[in-house]
């Protein structure tokens, strides 16, 4: 099956959906509706490679986002504008320690060592106009998004955005439509501007995609029940479907049940410039929540001869498994994961919590095709039996009160080691990251 999405159309269709003959709700106004919000996030990763002749990753920056969001103007149609600024500054960082993903480098070599520089800062400054009519939000220019096929990476020090359009409609309750094209993204660790890539694949002879199509609807029905059907186009590279289902049983004032669901299919289209994709990927997830306490199991399946993909630096990954360092989502793999998390609030320290998780995978890499021209590296000749785990621990706390009222301290660490081949594809790692945000709100 072939899916083509157009553009046009799609807004045709969404604004089909809007109460014409309902009057708009009345505007707040450009002014009176607008914020100003300053995140100052101070972010140290350090990456121990394990193996013989790696250099190990190790930077520090300062970064501070910036977001200002106009109200609308009165009337029926509506006008605003959005406007972000970033600036990232390099608090440590030398040559050959480069390529955490935290700050931009150069790409050199120097006695047989990769040998990275970054600058002492960075910047990027982008704004969208908006258009309201009735329920309907209509964006261009630079964008913010958050879906299971086009979302942008906010794990890092600086946070990626899109330019493109979108269009989002609420005109049923507990039911959001969405939208949209973005051809080029401003990534994490770069000021520039680029062609939406992918995380995995290595698009062959410089070539690149040209856009990425998405529409999608998110679904509220009842408390606790949630589900989201959403198709994507990624211009002769993919076609991608996902769909998922979570529920919240509440079984008393403390305890609850929350299974869930999350699906993927993925295949190629157009050109094909990463070849040839047939990938059905899903998780499932059951928790059980007693007081402050929760126990999490995950199985994850990759069905096909390619990884799970998605785009470059994206977090649009909406699996049970996708950790800190790896994401378990080789051609083939089996996946499971069981994780602790609990709330120091049930000790009388609201705002401390913890959690840690422990996941195994296993693959047979032999069977990726070594000819592959976007997913050879994952062929491995010693990996019929690949096998990979990795353990995670998280502690996070966020002041209550005070002056530092909604500051928040993040401590992070993840092993991962791997085996019978597993090497080829992810290195084995001790990996530790602090993260302290500041978030301010101007007006």
């Amino acid at each position: 099956m072939t899916m083509v999405l157009r553009f046009t159309p799609l807004f045709v269709a969404l604004a089909a959906t809007m109460p014409q003959a309902q009057a708009a709700d009345a505007a707040e106004g450009f002014v009176a509706g607008s914020s100003l919000d300053v995140l100052a996030r101070n972010y140290y990763l350090n990456r121990n490679q394990r193996q013989q002749g790696v250099r190990d990753n190790r930077e520090w920056g300062q970064g501070f986002i910036g977001k200002f969001e106009s109200g609308f103007t009165q009337g029926t149609l509506g006008f605003g504008l959005d406007a972000h600024a970033m600036l990232g500054l390099k608090l440590d960082g030398g040559g050959g320690t480069a390529g955490s993903s935290i700050l931009p480098y150069s790409s050199a070599s120097k006695d047989g060592y990769a040998y990275g520089k970054a600058p002492d800062s960075f910047s990027n400054a982008g704004a969208a106009v908006k258009l309201k009519a009735f329920d309907s939000v209509l964006k261009a220019g630079d964008l913010f998004l958050t879906n299971p096929v086009i979302a942008g990476g906010e794990s890092r020090m600086l946070q990626q955005t899109f330019r493109g359009v979108s269009l989002t409609n609420n005109s049923i309750d507990g039911l959001m439509l969405e939208g949209g094209q973005a051809s080029f993204t401003k990534l994490y660790n770069q000021s520039g501007r680029q062609r939406i890539g992918t995380a995995y694949g290595s698009l062959p002879d410089d070539r690149e995609s040209r856009h990425l199509n998405w529409a999608g609807a998110a679904w509220a029905p009842v408390e606790g029940l949630t589900g989201s059907l959403y198709a994507a186009e990624l211009k002769d590279i993919w076609n991608q479907y996902y769909a998922d289902i979570d529920y919240t049983w509440q079984l008393s004032e403390r305890v609850s049940l929350n299974p869930g669901l999350h699906y993927y299919h993925t295949q190629d289209t157009g050109d094909a410039l990463l070849g040839k994709i047939d990938n059905n990927t899903y998780s499932a997830h059951f928790a059980v929540n007693v007081g402050y306490h929760s126990v999490t199991a995950v199985y994850q399946r990759v069905n096909g001869n390619t990884p799970f993909d998605y785009i470059t630096q994206g977090d649009s990954v909406y699996l049970d498994n996708s950790q800190i360092y790896s994401d378990f989502n080789g051609p083939n793999e089996r996946s499971w994961k069981l994780k602790y998390s609990y709330d120091f609030a049930g000790l009388g320290l609201p705002g401390l919590s913890t959690a840690v998780s422990y996941s195994r995978g296993e693959t047979d890499l032999t069977k990726a095709d070594p000819n592959s021209p976007g997913y050879s590296r994952w062929y491995s000749a010693e990996g019929k039996d690949a096998r990979h785990w990795e353990r995670d621990a998280d502690l996070a706390y966020v002041f209550q009160q005070g002056d530092f009222k909604d500051l928040s301290v993040r401590l992070r660490w993840a092993t991962h080691r791997g085996s019978q081949g597993y090497s080829a594809v992810d290195n084995d790692v001790d990996e530790y990251r602090i993260i302290v945000d500041y978030p301010v709100s101007i007006f």
